[in-house]
């Protein structure tokens, strides 16, 4: 399972909010619930909240096994 919770951490140390991805980034409120919810989420918008962030895709997910 890829899971996001890092995303919201590096959003905090950054100073970045949800409404900040929403109006300067065009990641809209569907994204961000579906990210919340750790469902699928397209390689295009990774990438786009990487640019967006300044960072990494390890500073925005992480895989945990499921067992």
């Amino acid at each position: 399972m890829i899971k996001f919770d890092r995303l919201w951490a590096t959003m905090e140390r950054k100073g970045v909010t949800t409404y900040w991805l929403r109006e300067k980034c065009g990641i809209d409120r569907k994204t961000i619930r579906r990210l919340r919810a750790n469902e699928n989420m397209e390689t295009k918008t990774l990438n786009k909240l990487c640019t967006a962030l300044d960072c990494s895709l390890d500073d925005i997910a992480e895989f945990v096994k499921e067992e």
